[in-house]
């Protein structure tokens, strides 16, 4: 086989009739046209569809126990996996943390304790405020879409500080890590925070 250095290939490109080099760097364009497509599908937003559809894995995990118990419809939280009212007779007070002599730190300490059952715990274990009750108990998927990016009753929060608020914040991280003897919502944190992404970057669409 004939090897040919540098100078001679390019000079036998030279020679080629200029058509030939026009088919071959057509060639080229064509082919790398073929990788386009994919290349803009990779890089598109989430439609509407994809957004909706997205909103309905959140909302499996927003209505799951591990949620939904510090979002009830009344002032009393919830608990266990059954969601049933809390004993003891607690309320939610002023604060979201209990009135005097029952305060939710009184049982509830910075971390869960040990055993199957035990008081979780994490330091602002709290219902949502009286003014913001952000409920989730009871909620249509189409309701509790509407109702959680609407500022005026998520507290005042953004569509970007509400995907922080599922990705960073140490009270809802609980919800994962909620001790012995309580199941987990039906999607890990990271999955749930995807869909968080996806569901805005799609325009956060509500699933009727």
């Amino acid at each position: 086989m004939t090897a040919f250095t540098a100078n001679e290939k390019h000079r036998r490109w030279r020679s080629e009739p200029a058509i030939t080099r026009v088919l071959a760097i057509f060639g080229f364009g064509a082919v790398a046209a073929l990788f386009v497509p994919s290349w803009t599908a990779r890089a598109a937003k989430p439609d509407a569809n994809a957004s909706r559809a997205a909103f309905l894995q959140i909302y499996r995990v927003l209505t799951s126990p591990r949620c939904q118990n510090c979002h009830p419809a009344g002032d009393a939280p919830l608990q266990g996996d059954d969601s049933h009212v809390h004993l003891q007779n607690v309320t939610r007070g002023k604060d979201g943390r209990g009135v005097y002599g029952m305060r939710c730190d009184t049982c509830h300490q910075a971390t869960n304790l040990p055993g199957a059952h035990m008081p979780p715990g994490n330091p602002k274990w709290a219902l949502t405020s009286p003014e913001h009750k952000m409920v989730f108990v009871g909620r249509s998927v189409g309701e509790l879409c509407r109702q959680i990016k609407d500022p005026k009753q998520n507290g005042g929060r953004s569509l970007e500080e509400l995907r922080r608020h599922f990705a960073d914040d140490d009270l809802v991280r609980w919800g994962w890590s909620p001790g012995e003897g309580r199941i987990l919502p039906p999607l890990s944190r990271s999955e749930t925070v995807a869909q968080v992404k996806v569901w805005i970057d799609g325009g956060a669409a509500c699933p009727e």
